[in-house]
């Protein structure tokens, strides 16, 4: 298939409105079947282009689908990213407006923070382990604007692969100091624990998930800039919130994040 610039717009248009004001579309592989991995970018970056025109500043990326499992359950050998915008950021122990969201779910992640430019293609692990400034405990709140949170990849790509929410803070280690393979997570809801995971459920080392990253934006001539905040992928699987639910995820040598879901 080959789309012009004028249906990459009325797609973006379709997606992004549905998540300015928090409602439900169809997939656009319905309207659109035979859509192309490299078109659902461009719808992507359209919806990137747009909010900076707007004013908002991008101030991190963010890999979705960085379990095998995942990637197997969905028919993809490779994950997805999307781009992280600022009004996306939650204070850590802030709240979170379920009313500006459709169906919130929250996963567990290890964000990396860059101190050098890295570039692709042939970036491997150990490019990304030369050029992390630290390492910090992030939380994703995803909301699909699919009808019923089911998709399929293509459709996800171009929806900025269901970013919505982040809430980041807790304890900046050097990478030095962990062992990101083995950091374990303890995610808790009103005081329950719901999920406990590891780093390498993410492509197996957080860092491997970056520096994938930064392979997939060197295919369309994009760097991943010094000083790049990067959500790795979910340690957990995505857990549904609804208002009234409290959050506190426990991170080893990293602290705790908290967050309400109002």
């Amino acid at each position: 298939m080959s789309l012009d610039k004028e249906t990459i717009g009325k797609i973006a248009t379709y997606l992004e409105d549905a998540e300015l004001n928090a409602y439900e579309v169809t997939k656009i592989t319905d309207d659109y079947p035979d859509i192309t991995w490299d078109e659902c970018l461009d719808v992507q970056w359209e919806i990137r282009r747009r909010k900076e025109a707007r004013g908002h500043k991008i101030v991190g990326m963010k890999m979705g689908l960085t379990s095998v499992a995942k990637m197997r359950q969905m028919g993809v050998e490779t994950p997805c990213y999307g781009f992280l915008a600022d009004y996306f950021s939650i204070p850590e122990g802030g709240e979170v407006k379920t009313s500006e969201l459709i169906h919130p779910k929250v996963e567990a992640e290890i964000a990396i923070v860059t101190s050098k430019e890295l570039s692709g293609p042939g970036c491997h692990i150990g490019n990304v382990m030369s050029a992390i400034d630290f390492v910090m405990p992030a939380v994703e709140i995803i909301d699909s604007r699919y009808k019923d949170f089911k998709f399929d990849v293509l459709s996800v790509i171009a929806d900025n692969s269901s970013s919505s929410r982040f809430v980041t803070g807790g304890r900046a280690r050097n990478a030095d100091e962990l062992d990101m393979k083995t950091l374990g997570v303890v995610m808790e809801i009103n005081g329950e624990v719901v999920e406990v995971a590891a780093g390498a459920a993410i492509l197996g080392n957080p860092a491997a998930s970056v520096a994938m990253l930064v392979n997939l934006l060197a295919e369309r001539g994009e760097v991943l800039p010094a000083g790049s905040f990067v959500m790795s992928g979910s340690m957990t699987p995505a857990v549904a919130v609804k208002a009234g639910d409290a959050v506190t995820v426990r991170y080893q040598d990293l602290g705790s994040l908290t967050m309400k879901f109002v």
